[in-house]
């Protein structure tokens, strides 16, 4: 490793594809984020305590007063709601498979319940996104095109490819998780990007191993492992280290200039995924978001950070709308990876409201951890403009299939893999 910024490179995957797609693209772009952290429809698309999310929702629905002393002032993105650009699944369904976090990331990411717990060490059985992308399109595309920014470690790396014999490591995206890799604190960590000496190699292989994470388990034998081309690695080591320059003036505090107390988590990743819109105008991106998990003892923060979310999914669509070459060629997908309970647990916060857990439960027939939402925008030539379906309809596994077709490899993807999968999402398309 020549530098820090370097110490990327594990993440980077092979450039290149095998196949050239044989469909018809509807747009040459697809950013999916996943709304994560577990987002209940009452306090989303149903607006049960007002309109918590401004910049996605229309209606003008108050928040509840109590609430209000206790968030954050964001200010106005500005311009119509979003659901008036695409089409809006008021009732999504994550239907099966237990409603983890990790459980309804992979479903999302591979089209197919995993109904049974996850290894969480361990890759998905089933092939990702990614890998379909990869392994069915144009052999001139470079592996730059294809990204997934997590907001969290622990096992979301290994959303990054599949054990799948057909698939794996080599038709993987590039994967980073900037809170922990470029940031302030990871900048004052590793310091200076500087050359390593003979003597500094036991600590740097150390290090390597620990920003691996369970990469090093995860390859086949035969995979090309990890790896860039060299005009790859020299572009993406240039990045990381810009970035690295970003953290360490302060310019992950308040990128947006809505107040570095403001700013949270997720704010922070959606921001580094539009610094790698802005640079590398990929095919395709997926980012997450997890800040709403604290409901789990804090309602009010819960619904502070939904709020948060909202914003960073209106200056997510923003900066797409002002990147040349992505705007009005980009179908932006979001929805949660599942929801959470009806009844609430014992934990109460500041303002008197009890907290939610998202363990599937079922009331009166209904399990409100398993109803999601799925906003689709869109060219207007392409995603009908301002579409509201508020009956059932879509569930995860739809997502994968739906990108497929956007990107036009659909048909590619052998019929033992597409039969597993849910349906292309076509009530959404001109």
């Amino acid at each position: 490793m020549a530098s820090a910024g370097a110490f990327a490179v594990p993440y980077i995957l092979p450039s290149g594809r095998l196949f050239a797609a044989s469909g018809v693209r509807r747009a040459d772009h697809v950013v999916f984020c996943l709304f994560a952290g577990g987002v209940r429809n009452f306090e989303s698309v149903h607006k049960v305590d007002g309109n918590l999310m401004p910049n996605m929702l229309t209606g003008s629905e108050a928040i509840s007063g109590d609430m209000v002393g206790a968030m954050d002032f964001l200010p106005s993105i500005g311009g119509a709601a979003l659901q008036t650009q695409g089409t809006l699944f008021k009732e999504f369904r994550y239907a099966q498979g237990p409603t983890g976090h990790f459980n309804g990331h992979t479903t999302a990411m591979t089209g197919v319940y995993t109904t049974t717990d996850l290894n969480i060490k361990a890759p998905p059985v089933n092939p990702t996104i990614f890998e379909y992308y990869r392994k069915h399109n144009s052999p001139t595309m470079s592996a730059l095109n294809s990204w997934w920014v997590s907001n969290a470690l622990g096992p979301y790396p290994a959303l990054n490819f599949s054990s799948d014999s057909n698939y794996g490591a080599l038709y993987g995206a590039n994967y980073v998780q900037p809170l922990s890799l470029i940031s302030q604190e990871a900048y004052n960590v590793l310091g200076t990007p500087k050359n390593f000496n003979p003597n500094e190699k036991v600590s740097s292989s150390k290090l390597r191993d620990v920003l691996n994470k369970n990469f090093g388990s995860q390859s086949k034998p035969g995979d090309a492992g990890i790896e860039n081309t060299s005009a790859d690695a020299l572009t993406l080591e240039t990045f990381i280290n810009a970035s690295y320059a970003t953290a360490n003036s302060g310019g992950f505090n308040d990128p947006w200039g809505v107040g570095g107390n403001v700013m949270n988590s997720d704010m922070r990743n959606v921001f580094f995924a539009e610094n790698i819109i802005t640079n590398f105008k990929p095919e395709l991106l997926v980012v997450n978001m997890q800040d709403v998990d604290v409901c789990h003892s804090d309602f009010t923060g819960y619904c502070n950070n939904l709020r948060k979310a909202d914003y960073a999914l209106a200056h997510l669509w923003q900066t797409i709308q002002s990147t040349p070459g992505m705007a009005n060629n980009t179908i932006l997908i979001a929805a949660p990876e599942h929801g959470r309970n009806e009844t609430s647990n014992t934990l109460m916060d500041a303002q008197g409201r009890y907290a939610l857990d998202h363990t599937g439960e079922i009331v009166n027939g209904r399990a409100l951890s398993r109803e999601i939402f799925c906003l689709m925008l869109g060219p207007a030539g392409v995603v009908k403009q301002n579409q509201l379906f508020s009956t059932v309809q879509g569930e995860s596994i739809d997502i994968v299939p739906t990108i497929a077709d956007i990107l036009g490899f659909y048909g590619d993807i052998p019929m033992n893999y597409r039969g597993n999968m849910g349906n292309v999402l076509t009530q959404a398309f001109v």
